[in-house]
């Protein structure tokens, strides 16, 4: 399993260290590459550049087997020994617009594989990127669908619930060319084809008025006969008094005069 996140713009992270020398104590930790000073940058290990529809051309760089200088604090306060050496690879990313800035900032990531070649750094940043999309997925199954929103009891019940809420969200995928753009003063027209899933729901009861389906048309039916002439209603209505309460739950006061 590779881990794959996001790091600050100002981290300092170190190279292996060196040879150990003849004299002295072995270095643990080997020369610094701080993000925010390019002088301290070397060779990268590898460079890519993608065209994109969205944010232009993206230019990556890796370095590999950097590791984090950590010390006994934190989760690390208890370690045994000194803390471990844990070794990855480093990867800026640099676009060249994105739908709302026309400079942004680079963005910095980290990898737990300290081995990334060329053929795979693509891919490391495209998954980044993709997270956006499963965040806003999660969002609308939870506010949109009611996916949390019973207090189911078994995982049976939630297995079931989630399978619901994913057909839910396939019929409002497979229903973007039917659905008409109801957006709201502040948001952007969008093409037919591109609406998001919220769009969709919101003409979606439009859509469903014109869908066939499956049923026969309702039968027109007249109101039930009723009890039969001369029967007599056997079961009594629930009666219930106001502000009597069961007197097993009332509890005697204490005898007050007894005291003392």
């Amino acid at each position: 399993m590779v881990v794959l996140g996001r790091m600050r713009g100002d981290r300092v992270l170190c190279f292996p260290a060196p040879p150990p020398g003849r004299t002295g104590r072995p270095p643990r930790h080997g020369a610094e590459f701080r993000f925010a000073d390019p002088t301290s940058w070397p060779t990268p290990a590898a460079t890519t550049e993608t065209a994109t529809d969205r944010y232009g051309t993206a230019v990556v760089d890796a370095w590999n087997r950097l590791h984090p200088r950590l010390t006994h604090r934190g989760v690390w306060a208890e370690h045994p020994g000194p803390p471990p050496i844990v070794e990855g690879t480093v990867i800026r990313l640099e676009v060249e617009y994105l739908p709302g800035d026309r400079h942004p900032a680079p963005v910095w990531l980290w990898s737990s594989d300290p081995t990334v070649g060329g053929d795979h750094v693509d891919r490391l940043w495209q998954l980044f990127l993709r997270r956006f999309d499963l965040e806003h997925t999660f969002r609308l199954f939870k506010q949109a669908l009611g996916w949390t929103a019973p207090r189911i009891r078994s995982p049976e019940a939630a297995d079931r619930r989630t399978w619901i809420v994913i057909v839910a969200h396939t019929q409002l995928r497979l229903a973007r060319p039917l659905a008409e753009d109801l957006r709201r003063p502040w948001e952007r027209p969008r093409p037919p084809g591109r609406l998001t899933p919220a769009r969709v729901r919101r003409g979606f009861p439009h859509i469903h008025r014109t869908m066939p389906t499956p049923a026969g048309a309702p039968k027109l039916c007249r109101p039930g006969l009723g009890r039969p002439p001369g029967s007599k209603n056997t079961r009594r209505a629930p009666h219930h008094h106001v502000g009597k309460c069961d007197r097993s739950d009332v509890k005697e006061p204490a005898d007050v005069s007894r005291a003392g």
